[in-house]
């Protein structure tokens, strides 16, 4: 794909490109980034790998974009909880389990298949053949509200929303310990703040970790910047052991709340990556909420609320999805034990 710079170009390359590329592509500028880096985008034909990069007037720069995988992705009747539906958009509700697109070792029960039945052909181009309609996307093992384009112009509007970060994103979480502005030792962890109304303000930077590529890792001089606040809803336990939490997201990067969260000293309950092998005292829960939290299969991360801009429309939607049943039912032990 060609790409010429139009007129009194922004000064990076990622945001040149993100103006001036075929509305069709619906290419963010968070992918076009990633092309970027990985040296698909080049410049008389030379690659161009710093999204700082400075551009001219008239550059041509050529993108390349993989090929579909070769094996196709079929439509698969799965059930999925709709949300909300229109000619542009599908809202759903995951459940926990349910990968978002296919990959190496999950070719098959994915959204995207499920999707793929439900809406039939006219998904199928959006956004490439990989992750058609795709948006954006939460973990295998987190629950809730997802989004995903029906057409390329709604898939290029919703994008763009994201890549800015106007879209609202609320997750409940259920985690160890309970996080308080009061707690001199979180006050004394790098990156965390306060603000008013009792939010805790996590700033960092994230990257791939340098020794195990299936996990993300706090920075403060590399990485991606990254934002989350917090806010306790409910505590548990005598002292209070656990808390219910809700979660904001000013960025969306890979693991965010998850990896924010642990290195707040407040990890997930039932997070096989990020938990570490923390676990509940029965002294403060009760033996039965020590027990149900020790043997919860997933990190307890649910997607509760989501909030946009309909792309075509112009009306703001706002949707909620309550905790599902396996999430509820550790906090009503927890409630009880406490």
């Amino acid at each position: 794909m060609k790409v010429i710079i139009g007129p009194n170009p922004p000064r990076r390359l990622d945001k040149a490109l993100a103006r001036d590329v075929p509305e069709e592509a619906a290419l963010s500028r968070s992918r076009l980034s990633r092309l970027i880096a990985e040296g698909a985008v080049s410049r008389a034909g030379r690659p161009v790998r710093d999204v700082r990069a400075r551009v001219a007037e008239g550059e041509e720069y050529v993108i390349t974009l993989e090929e579909a995988a070769a094996s196709h992705i079929g439509p698969e009747d799965i059930a999925l909880e709709v949300v909300h539906e229109d000619d542009d958009l599908i809202v759903v509700n995951k459940p926990a389990g349910m990968v978002v697109h296919p990959a190496p070792g999950t070719p098959s029960g994915t959204l995207v298949n499920a999707l793929l039945h439900h809406c039939g052909e006219s998904l199928s181009g959006v956004g490439g053949e990989k992750r058609p309609g795709i948006v954006h996307r939460i973990d295998k093992d987190t629950s809730g509200l997802l989004v995903v384009a029906k057409t390329d112009r709604a898939h290029h509007a919703l994008a763009a929303q994201f890549e800015a970060h106007s879209a609202e994103r609320a997750y409940l979480a259920l985690v160890h310990g309970v996080p308080d502005a009061a707690d001199p030792r979180l006050r004394g962890v790098k990156g965390v703040s306060f603000e008013p109304g009792g939010l805790i303000r996590i700033t960092t930077r994230l990257a791939r970790h340098r020794h195990d590529r299936q996990r993300q890792a706090v920075l403060f001089d590399a990485g991606r910047h990254a934002v989350t606040r917090v806010r306790v809803r409910e505590r548990f336990g005598q002292p209070p052991a656990a808390a219910l939490v809700e979660c904001r997201l000013e960025t969306g990067r890979t693991h965010q709340i998850r990896v924010h969260l642990a290195h707040a000293g407040h990890g997930l309950i039932g997070d096989p990556v990020y938990g570490g092998r923390r676990r509940l005292k029965a002294a403060a829960v009760g033996e039965a909420a020590a027990r149900a939290a020790a043997r919860f299969p997933r990190q307890a991360l649910h997607a509760a609320v989501l909030g946009f801009v309909h792309p075509v429309s112009g009306e703001a939607l706002r949707f909620e999805a309550e905790m599902p049943p396996d999430m509820a039912a550790l906090a009503g032990v927890l409630r009880e034990g406490g």
